[in-house]
């Protein structure tokens, strides 16, 4: 998705802006015009075990873990759909429950509507790591991303279409119980050790 100004949250598969050239939506338009059976989905932030991407919260406990400050665009209030791999699993396997319902409905959203703040990750990671007093700064989002692994705005979709189209059950997983195994992997993985360049946040906090 490319949410614009005017863009209402949870983004919505229909009218959300997409970024076009993008393979996964020029795929769908293809599939479209030669009337292929398709059933898309659109996952978000996805973490677990098995995902191919840590970035998301590892941002958090490479800062939290060096005592260095957190740098959070605007408030940090911004709402953000965090989805444990499994919950995607489960909700890509329930197209089985009624494909026909699948492929006429066709675009999906993959993602919790548990959702969390930036700031509400920041506590969450400080509690799971034994950090009483995060260093948290929040700072002008027209400064840019820099390191930040979230988007600038609210970035967060409902996955109501699934289940009401497709009899998804729902997330059975929550970000705030899933951070003390995540923490785990995060030591094993030699999060502790890595080298981390913080040169970009600190360009964002001057």
């Amino acid at each position: 998705y490319k949410p614009t100004e005017e863009t209402a949250f949870p983004m919505a598969e229909d009218t959300t802006p997409i970024k076009e050239s993008a393979g996964q939506a020029q795929f769908e338009e293809y599939a479209a015009e030669i009337g292929l059976p398709l059933v898309s989905f659109r996952p978000q932030y996805i973490y677990g075990p098995k995902s191919n991407k840590w970035d998301y919260i590892d941002w958090y406990f490479d800062r939290l873990c060096r005592d260095q400050v957190l740098p959070i665009p605007g408030d940090g209030s911004q709402k953000v759909s965090l989805t444990n791999s499994q919950d995607v699993a489960s909700l890509l396997s329930s197209v089985l429950n009624n494909e026909e319902a699948a492929i006429q409905t066709r675009i999906f959203n993959c993602g919790t509507d548990d959702l969390v703040s930036y700031n509400e990750v920041a506590a969450l990671c400080m509690e799971v790591a034994g950090v009483k007093e995060g260093k948290i700064q929040h700072y002008d989002a027209s400064l840019g991303k820099a390191k930040f692994p979230f988007r600038l705005t609210d970035f967060f979709v409902s996955p109501d279409r699934a289940k009401e189209a497709l009899g998804w059950d729902g997330p059975k997983n929550k970000l705030k119980d899933d951070l003390e195994w995540y923490f785990e992997l995060y030591k094993e993985r030699g999060g502790l050790e890595r080298e981390i360049d913080f040169s970009a946040d600190d360009e964002v906090l001057k």
